[in-house]
């Protein structure tokens, strides 16, 4: 997937620590379309990459607008996007690609937003009114002055903004608005780990195939489980060439790949964007991303976090 080089054209405040990021083809030209739910990875000064939604409009072709909350205890992206980007730049990006996509299906939507979590949200508020679809968006926030877009997304209507001051017993009663699916409705969520643990708890009884959400951290694993399950070293063979590489017990799948000169492709390192994804054809994986559905994790995996628990994994690379 090839990268381009978009200008800068606008940066806005758009809540307390959050600034809204305009990118456009340099000589004008139209970008690459995208669906609802997808993301870029901006290649940001210092070398850092990162994945940002696109939360403008899938119907506009002459421009990404990402959302971006500097964040105190994150891992250099957002304080550098803050800080260091500036009106008039050039930024590297990828091609949108999109593991949160609106299904077809979806005759009512129910879209639940926490905090930054309303980007990929607020596109697909502007798709599915585009498509005649309805929807209802419920925004959690703190107070309205982290609530970002929150002109836009009045103007689109169909929104209800809930603030709970710090404490989320006064905000949006998840278990409630969820008890009942009604018939041909899909559920698409996405928030801080809290939320998202608080949706997913509330959705359980849903029909299978109608709840879909998008991490945009990995969840904290279980640590009354961690040393149970963790593996221990394996053997990652090359379908194409018979090579065998050693991957230990603390080393992961991608970093060995890469070790031992196999091109590989990495970006999050916590299974989040699918950049590492590779086919496999035979092995004891164990599945470690927050992308891949089950149909696809019957033959691939993601390099950065997923593993085979013991012996011979065969790539399809």
């Amino acid at each position: 997937m090839s990268n381009h080089s978009l200008l800068l054209r606008q940066i806005r405040f758009e809540a307390l620590s959050v600034h809204s990021f305009e990118l456009v083809h340099p000589d004008g030209h139209e970008l690459p379309p995208f669906t609802a739910g997808a993301h870029i990875d901006m290649h940001l000064p210092g070398g850092l990459v990162r994945q940002y939604s696109l939360c403008n409009n899938p119907a506009e072709r002459h421009r990404y607008v990402v959302g971006i909350l500097k964040e105190e205890t994150g891992r250099g992206g957002s304080h550098t996007a803050h800080e260091q980007l500036r009106v008039g730049q050039q930024v590297s990006v990828s091609e949108p690609r999109n593991h949160f996509e609106l299904h077809p299906e979806t005759q009512h939507a129910v879209l639940l937003g926490g905090g930054i979590g309303i980007t990929p949200l607020k596109a697909m508020a502007h798709a599915l009114a585009l498509r005649g679809v309805s929807y209802e968006l419920h925004y959690c926030a703190r107070n309205a002055g982290r609530a970002a877009f929150a002109d836009e997304l009045h103007a689109l209507g169909h929104t209800q903004f809930h603030f709970d001051q710090g404490n989320p017993a006064q905000g949006l009663d998840v278990v409630a608005l969820l008890r009942k699916p009604p018939a041909g409705t899909h559920l698409y969520y996405c928030g801080p780990s809290g939320f998202m643990a608080t949706c997913e708890s509330a959705s359980t009884h849903w029909p299978t195939g109608a709840v879909h959400c998008e991490h945009f951290k990995a969840p904290e694993p279980d640590a009354s489980s961690a040393v149970q399950t963790q593996p221990g070293g394996f053997v990652a063979e090359i379908a194409s060439t018979g090579q065998r590489i050693s991957v230990g017990a603390q080393t992961s799948l991608a970093d060995a790949l890469i070790d031992a000169g196999i091109a590989l492709q990495t970006s999050c390192i916590s299974g989040l964007c699918g950049t590492c994804k590779v086919s496999y054809r035979s092995g004891d994986v164990d599945h470690r991303d927050h992308i891949l559905d089950d149909a696809e994790r019957s033959h691939c995996l993601t390099a950065c976090v997923s593993r085979a628990h013991h012996g011979l994994l065969v790539l399809e690379l």
